[in-house]
């Protein structure tokens, strides 16, 4: 029985519009907010019940766990923000590095309940960059091939998607008449396009475009040639064996300017030839039946 009288109490202030304040109230549109980089995004504080006329505001910017003032003693300190009345703050050109925790907080002395707070979460989205694409010149059919594309700008990350001669490849190459005989695969979150085994049909120039929801980037097409056989491979060996060839051309040519290969006889050998005598007489050896009839044995 005791709460019919309050109750009316409330009701007849209510229509006289003298409710009291039991203290500041806060509340926001979106405790979770999106932007994109360089475009303007307004983070709403708004005062649902205060009585104080001058109440203090404050925002704070909250990174890495670590806390700074945006907006203290009606001063912004950030250039790109400003203080929209009453309560809500405004950023200008949005960077990736206002990403962070936004606290607004209101005192009000007059009030029963001096101080409310709320807690906005900004995240602010990164258009991909041009991603770096890697196709390979030629293959072979009937091989395995894989084309990748990288891009590390982007927030949110980004999902890629591959072309083939200005045609997108579906997801699913099955879930296409045109395709249904492909072997390929893509994972969309990291940029791999994988072919079990190359048909001579999939040569044509590839380019892979990275998109998020802040905008899309892609690199320039590139030619992928398609071979019966593998020329590149053949070339490959063919100059290994040439520059093989040469250098051991080099080896003989360097070996035979050194002398190793001379063929003239041994020099460590002296051959002397007896010297011709004055006297005439023959000092060669002769047999004991000579020496008979020399004439240094008469007497």
């Amino acid at each position: 029985m005791a709460s019919k009288p309050l109750t009316a109490f409330f009701i007849l202030y209510s229509f006289l519009g003298y409710i009291p304040s039991f203290g500041v109230i806060l509340r926001t549109t979106d405790k979770i907010v999106w932007a994109n980089e360089f475009q303007p995004v307004e983070l709403t504080c708004l005062i649902e019940s205060i009585s104080t006329n001058n109440p203090r505001i404050e925002w704070k910017k909250i990174k890495n766990g670590i806390p700074s003032y945006v907006y203290f003693q009606n001063k912004i300190s950030e250039h790109r923000a400003q203080l929209i009345q009453p309560a809500n703050l405004l950023i200008l050109n949005t960077s990736r590095s206002d990403t962070a925790e936004y606290r607004c907080e209101v005192a009000a002395i007059d009030d029963h309940k001096h101080f409310d707070e709320i807690l906005i979460s900004l995240a602010v989205r990164v258009k991909p960059v041009v991603p770096r694409c890697s196709v390979p010149l030629a293959v072979t059919v009937g091989t395995s091939s894989e084309l990748r594309c990288l891009e590390n700008e982007g927030f949110p990350a980004s999902q890629y998607r591959w072309f083939r001669n200005n045609e997108e490849l579906p997801q699913d190459p099955k879930s296409s008449l045109k395709f249904l005989n492909s072997t390929y695969t893509i994972n969309s979150d990291t940029g791999s396009l994988k072919f079990r085994r190359v048909r001579k049909e999939d040569a044509g120039e590839y380019f892979c475009q990275a998109k998020n929801e802040a905008g899309n980037a892609q690199c320039p097409a590139q030619p992928m040639e398609v071979y019966d056989v593998d020329i590149v491979g053949i070339f490959l060996k063919a100059l290994a064996g040439l520059a093989g060839f040469i250098i051991v051309m080099f080896g003989i040519y360097h070996a035979h300017k050194h002398g190793c290969f001379s063929s003239g006889k041994d020099h460590t050998g002296t051959n002397y030839k007896l010297p011709a005598q004055d006297n005439g007489v023959d000092y060669t050896e002769a047999d004991e039946g000579h020496f008979r009839h020399k004439s240094s044995f008469i007497i």
